[in-house]
């Protein structure tokens, strides 16, 4: 039977997170530093408070101070943190600490779980993950050019990467880099980790952004004849490809879930906003066009919800739902900005200023469109495996029913 009712257990967590986020999340967004988060004497507390609650790193699994819940669960809750661009910090669950924490969970040796994991768990150090490469197209990583020689018990990484979120502050990274040149394409590159104080490991610069939400901001980074233990290796060697893809598929879960919190949030705004505001002597809630607003993203919304709820139940049994989740990756990018540009629309000019957290929400959901994947990929990906499975047994099926018909 399908049922779209939340357990007691998920009804609490949501109540629970609910309630924090009025009361200690919201209140403080005014104290967010672009591109630096929370000042630490405000986010810290609020984080121990999270931590009492039970509701950190919904992530990770139990022993490492995790939730250790499924993606169902994981997803209700961003979709409640995904309000307020500080929630995530406050819960445990931002990105890029996340995916490296879901990575170092499966594939790091214990003794990298002590030194990487585990502060990284409790929230007492910050991380970022190195791939994209300003040379080469993002969208087929097959081409990046970082390289990583065995060198006796040393491996000696040379690597220049960008996009490189949270670097600025990051204890160390997370770096993919070519390992087996002669491997095939999905074989030839491994993680490493690189702790920041290595001398072979420079910061760049931090690159301007459109957008201001992520601590440590997005940086040009540098790995010069950068020497790690060969204990660094991450995984296995030529498995690369195979955690990257072990960190996006989660990622884009919480990442469409925060979208759908954003989206209502702005539309409660668009709401309530259009319901006070009078023109021409009525409410602008009264005028055709803003129902039309409230209409479309309200259906938009709770369509981009569902089918972000039904990938992260495909992933609870044990489904890679792939094509799902490139589905709400490009179609809940795309709700995400249309329901912020009309709640800025229905707000006039108070909407473009700092007053509200529309004009923020804008600039931070176009890029929605390009991390993580672009939508042209994702739209690819469906579609093949579409036309996959058409070929593979529903045109079979289609075949069989034309032939009934003509008899």
């Amino acid at each position: 039977m399908f049922d779209f009712s939340p357990s007691p257990e998920q009804q609490d967590m949501i109540e629970k997170a609910t309630a924090f986020m009025d009361e200690y999340v919201y209140p403080n967004e005014k104290h967010m530093v672009p591109h630096r988060g929370l000042p630490e004497e405000i986010l810290k507390p609020l984080q121990a408070r999270v931590k009492e609650m039970g509701l950190w790193a919904g992530h990770l699994p139990k022993e490492f101070g995790g939730m250790g819940m499924g993606f169902v669960s994981l997803g209700l809750l961003s979709e409640i943190i995904g309000r307020s661009p500080i929630a995530p910090y406050i819960f445990g669950s931002m990105a890029p600490d996340a995916g490296n924490g879901e990575i170092l969970e499966k594939a790091a040796s214990a003794e990298q779980k002590e030194k990487y994991l585990i502060p990284l768990a409790n929230g007492d150090i910050r991380s970022c993950f190195a791939m994209t490469e300003p040379e080469v197209s993002g969208s087929d990583p097959r081409m990046l050019q970082a390289s990583a020689e065995l060198d006796g018990d040393e491996w000696v990484i040379n690597a220049h990467k960008w996009f490189t979120t949270g670097a600025l502050g990051a204890s160390f990274s997370i770096v993919m880099a070519m390992t087996d040149p002669d491997a095939p394409p999905h074989k030839q590159f491994s993680m490493f980790l690189v702790d920041a104080d290595n001398p072979g490991y420079e910061i760049v610069r931090e690159v301007p952004i459109i957008g201001d939400h992520y601590t440590g901001g997005h940086c040009e980074v540098r790995y010069t004849n950068c020497r790690v233990p060969k204990e660094n290796l991450l995984g296995p060697r030529g498995e690369g490809f195979a955690l990257a893809q072990l960190r996006l598929g989660p990622g884009r879960i919480t990442h469409a879930m925060r979208w759908i919190g954003v989206a209502k949030r702005s539309f409660d705004l668009m709401v309530a906003y259009a319901s006070e505001r009078i023109t021409r002597g009525k409410p602008l809630s009264e005028f055709q066009s803003i129902q039309n607003f409230i209409a479309d993203s309200a259906t938009e919304i709770e369509a981009a919800r569902l089918m972000t709820l039904y990938a992260a139940w495909k992933m609870d049994q044990g489904d890679q739902a792939r094509k799902e989740i490139s589905m709400i990756k490009f179609y809940g990018a795309k709700v995400l900005h249309d329901v912020i540009d009309r709640a800025i629309q229905v707000h006039g000019a108070l909407g473009i200023t700092g007053d509200t957290p529309l004009e923020g929400f804008y600039r931070e959901a176009r890029t929605a469109r390009i991390y993580d994947g672009p939508d042209e990929v994702h739209r690819m990906v469906v579609a093949k495996q579409v036309l996959k499975a058409f070929k593979g047994g529903a045109r079979n099926e289609q075949q069989r029913e034309a032939a009934n018909n003509l008899r």
